[in-house]
């Protein structure tokens, strides 16, 4: 699924705070023959907590550089909008007036993304909620420290999305502490939005990569796939396996990228909302599909449904690479069955 919003005001292109553009042919082939005039153009920056890269074809740079500063741009409004971790941004806001009797005016990006949340809410059976994020409180990752029944106890009582009210007045959250959060939608919604501007602005062929969430415009201006590589959840910087991408969105959810372990055992950041503890069966679930949204929510759902997460993406519209805390691999392409991480 894939959502879009109103324009938004684009930076200059020329502002300190936006990244460079560069040639980038030497991430496609060395010899682009059969390209006619395009060429491969990037921009690096930071954004949503990571590294992130939009690769856009054009047959010069000044178009290149149009697009690629249009489609940061996107991605740098959504995260003002609706990150957890600026004061201003509209989720504080909602947040904030938790417990009030205030419902916070939503204009139609909010309620679409409001809306996608309680989709993926009834499609997991309550464990993908976006009020869960008040769970965190009870988990330092620095620390290593487990918390007990009593400390997770009262945040499980703010968790509810069945809770949060939404009508025309706008969205209110009954109790006080609750947070609305939409990590598991978010990166992925702004790689989409970022996606559509470099089509709006006449990309055919390019990507927008937030950290691994990736959505895809198009395929290689010679008509192949993006080879889109899948990290080894147990050795950093060793590549899987490549998932070929001409469209759609790809997302990879994990047990890698914030945790520790006691007595052998892995307690990663993806919290069950019904119990407050980490998910332990699977190291990583990649899934491809139509937008990197629909791709992020169900490989989130995978991981929170533990055992019954391949069952899960079976029953869903979307190619997967999936792989267990043994290491090994279960994917529906059959050139990526009967292997060990």
């Amino acid at each position: 699924m894939r959502s879009g919003g109103g324009d938004p005001d684009t930076f200059d292109c020329d502002s300190a705070d936006m990244p460079a553009v560069s040639n980038r042919r030497d991430i496609l082939t060395t010899e682009p023959i059969g390209w006619g005039r395009l060429q491969p153009f990037a921009t690096q920056f930071m954004a949503m907590g990571g590294h992130n890269e939009i690769v856009a074809c054009a047959q010069d740079g000044a178009a290149a550089k149009a697009a690629l500063m249009a489609a940061a741009s996107e991605v740098l409004r959504i995260e003002a909008k609706y990150s957890r971790y600026r004061a201003d941004s509209l989720v504080c806001q909602i947040n904030r007036q938790a417990g009030t009797s205030a419902h916070l005016p939503c204009d139609d990006e909010t309620n679409r993304l409001l809306a996608c949340a309680d989709h993926f809410h009834r499609l997991s059976d309550g464990l993908f909620d976006a009020t869960s994020g008040v769970l965190r409180r009870a988990w330092d990752f620095s620390t290593h420290r487990i918390p007990d029944a009593a400390d997770l106890e009262p945040l499980l009582a703010l968790v509810g999305w069945h809770g949060v009210e939404r009508s025309s007045r706008g969205v209110r959250l009954p109790r006080s502490g609750m947070e609305i959060d939409f990590g598991g939608i978010g990166k992925e919604y702004a790689a989409d939005r970022a996606a559509s501007r470099l089509a709006g602005l006449g990309i055919r062929h390019g990507y927008v990569n937030l950290g691994g969430d990736i959505a895809v415009v198009g395929p290689q201006p010679d008509g192949a796939p993006w080879p889109m590589g899948v990290q080894n959840p147990r050795r950093r910087g060793e590549v899987l396996a490549h998932i070929p991408m001409s469209y759609g969105g790809l997302a990879t959810s994990g047990d890698g990228e914030k945790f520790f372990e006691v007595g052998g055992k892995r307690y990663c950041h993806i919290l069950n909302p019904k119990t407050g503890y980490p998910v332990h069966h699977w190291a990583s679930v990649s899934v491809r599909t139509d937008s990197a949204l629909s791709a992020g929510a169900l490989s989130t759902i995978a991981m929170l449904k533990e055992r019954d997460g391949l069952a899960f993406l079976r029953g869903q519209p979307c190619a997967y690479f999936v792989v267990d805390i043994g290491g090994r691999i279960h994917a529906n392409q059959p050139d990526n069955k009967d292997r060990r991480a």
